[in-house]
């Protein structure tokens, strides 16, 4: 057990961000301590186990954090609580709006019905019935918008201006990102000596808090992200030192889709304390959902099976290693399973 007590507060003067900017908001481990002391009665507290099989194909020690357990199956739900427990009382009369791919709504509708809030939510055309129906048992207000998510994410930033909601972004917040940091807290609490750390790439929320929280920990384990070659544009961004706009394909992975808002606080915490970002093909995101269901018995959903992807397709960089890799998501709608030959 690591007592995250004693342990140095990471700086940011690397960052090419304004210092007025650093002053105003920022994160470290302190904030994702407190996100997690804020979230820690809300949330499961998902399991770390060893996989026989991901073991075997590196020859050495694969752990699965299994966030397609946690509420609403995915570990969105930690930002959301940690963003909506601190809004003021002015803030929740106002009540919340959000953009999703499905799973960032469903954490907004949850803890909307949870805290008496008024939420509306908007969401790409392309996202998963499973995930719609599943935001509408919340009671939010649902808007279906645009063929893409970063059409979406423009939706919802002209409803911002006009309602004057309070928009909670799914990763360009600092305190969304801290309560996704919280995944990284409790890894190190069980796998303290990991090697490496593997987990889905979009906007980038889970990874940023996740490296913040583990470099100021241990800066030798390596935190690695994973995307599909269909839409890497996190990738493609880190690669050419500056948010990029790239066209984009369908991808099984429709949770990491999409382009990254100009300015996000994300692109700067990944450039600096991540480091790597692997892609993988949509091929290779199916097989490894299909072991997955194969060799756990459980669901991931594209976006949450992107880690497994990439440990198996770049298994000699993991060789002999320990590593964790998140499994963020299991919102997979089951009438599609037949894809991968199984029936539940």
């Amino acid at each position: 057990m690591h007592d995250f007590a004693d342990t140095e507060k990471i700086t940011h003067k690397n960052l090419s961000v304004s210092p007025m900017i650093i002053l105003m908001n920022t994160i470290d481990l302190n904030c994702i301590k407190e996100a997690h002391a804020r979230i820690n009665e809300f949330i499961v507290k998902t399991p770390l186990i060893k996989s026989s099989f991901y073991s075997d194909a590196i020859d050495g020690e694969a752990y699965l954090k299994l966030e397609n357990s946690q509420l609403t199956n995915s570990f969105k739900i930690r930002g959301v609580l940690n963003k909506m427990l601190k809004l003021s009382d002015d803030e929740k009369k106002r009540g919340v709006l959000a953009v999703s791919s499905g799973n960032h709504a469903q954490g907004i509708g949850h803890v909307s019905k949870m805290l008496g809030i008024n939420a509306k939510v908007v969401v790409p055309e392309n996202t998963p019935k499973i995930k719609i129906d599943m935001i509408k048992k919340y009671g939010v207000e649902l808007n279906v918008f645009g063929e893409n998510y970063l059409t979406a994410e423009i939706k919802a930033r002209e409803l911002e201006r006009k309602t004057g909601m309070v928009y909670i972004s799914p990763y360009n917040d600092f305190d969304v990102i801290a309560g996704a940091g919280t995944v990284g807290l409790e890894i190190l609490n069980e796998l303290s000596d990991a090697n490496a750390i593997i987990m889905p790439v979009g906007g980038g929320g889970l990874i940023s808090g996740v490296a913040v929280a583990v470099k100021s920990i241990n800066p030798h384990i390596k935190i690695i992200g994973a995307q599909s070659e269909a839409s890497p544009v996190m990738h493609e961004s880190v690669k050419a030192g500056k948010i990029v706009n790239i066209e984009v394909e369908e991808s099984i992975a429709e949770g990491l889709q999409g382009g990254i808002e100009k300015n996000s606080v994300t692109f700067n915490l990944i450039k600096n304390y991540a480091d790597e970002i692997l892609l993988v093909s949509e091929d290779e995101i199916k097989d490894a959902m299909r072991t997955f269901l194969q060799q756990h018995n459980q669901i991931a959903e594209g976006s949450g099976a992107v880690g497994l992807a990439a440990l198996v397709r770049y298994r000699k960089q993991f060789k002999k290693q320990k590593v964790a890799i998140v499994v963020s998501g299991g919102n997979f709608d089951r009438e599609k399973l037949k894809m991968f030959g199984e029936k539940l």
